[in-house]
């Protein structure tokens, strides 16, 4: 681990257009050779864009393949470059919503495309709060909070601490920089629509900003053209959010990703089971 560490500090110092090929290079082998990851994604592809043909959707989990491996390499640029430069690769639409996040409690929603860490990097102009997934490994752990922290104060949060270190961040001012749509089993979901396929969809968003008053700002990062860096963008707050149906508010969620994903369709996380849990009695969609 620590030799793949080191190998990808080296990167940093790349150009970001031979970076961002040299991971799309891998991405294509890693297309190849990942079967089992291969599969997921295909079948993703086929339950949530059934109007495309075989050929467009393998040629669409390609194109993933691709943006994934490169965002995982550029990351070395996020971890151990200049601020300064990284801040430069950074296009963000409009501006940062400081003032409507320093105006009361607020939750960032973004969405899992591939360039996350990049809508991160951005929000950083207050300390926020974040979920954190511990690693195993030591060593990838430490980088991990390094990239996470290194960008001013966060205070992480673990799964296994609940809901309530999330509910008095806000209270305290921060952010809450979220990633709702995952499926993490059947507790504190429902079983909502994604691209008309029932998924097991955490409630969590509707039912935090219920409780706690906050504001929903979806933000988005995605590649620019031309190997010239990253584009985030931050969606006005959404307005009666979430009412009194908390299925409802989460149908909302979901379509909203939807029309997101539908805008750059390879950078969203197809790799990931997102139908895994179903309904009682129903069969594996992945088998």
């Amino acid at each position: 681990m620590r030799v793949l560490i080191g190998f990808l500090w080296l990167l940093h110092w790349l150009p970001l257009p031979v970076l961002g090929r040299f991971g799309e290079a891998v991405g294509s082998l890693l297309f190849l050779v990942l079967g089992k990851r291969r599969h997921i994604t295909l079948t993703n592809l086929r339950l949530c864009m059934p109007e495309l043909s075989e050929a467009q959707r393998r040629a669409l989990a390609r194109q993933h393949f691709k943006a994934y491996s490169r965002s995982i390499f550029e990351r070395s640029i996020l971890w151990w470059a200049p601020e300064a430069r990284v801040r430069s690769l950074i296009h963000v639409d409009g501006a940062v919503p400081q003032a409507a996040m320093e105006a009361g409690p607020t939750i960032l929603l973004c969405p899992h495309f591939v360039c996350l860490d990049v809508a991160g990097v951005a929000s950083r102009v207050i300390p926020v709060c974040s979920m954190y997934v511990p690693q195993k490994n030591a060593a990838f752990d430490k980088l991990l909070r390094h990239g996470r922290e290194r960008y001013g104060p966060v205070r992480l949060v673990t799964r296994k601490e609940g809901i309530k270190p999330i509910l008095r961040a806000l209270r305290d001012g921060l952010p809450y920089f979220m990633l709702p749509d995952m499926d993490f089993g059947e507790k504190d979901a429902e079983f909502v629509p994604f691209f008309g396929v029932p998924a097991a969809t955490l409630t969590a968003l509707g039912r935090i900003a219920g409780t706690t008053g906050a504001k929903v700002i979806p933000v988005v990062a995605t590649y620019l053209p031309n190997y010239q860096g990253w584009r985030v963008r931050f969606y006005p707050a959404w307005e009666n959010y979430p009412g009194d149906d908390m299925i409802a508010a989460t149908r909302r969620m979901n379509a909203f990703i939807e029309e997101r994903v539908r805008e750059t369709p390879a950078e969203y996380f197809w790799t990931h089971k997102r139908f895994k849990t179903r309904p009682a009695g129903e069969p594996s969609l992945y088998d």
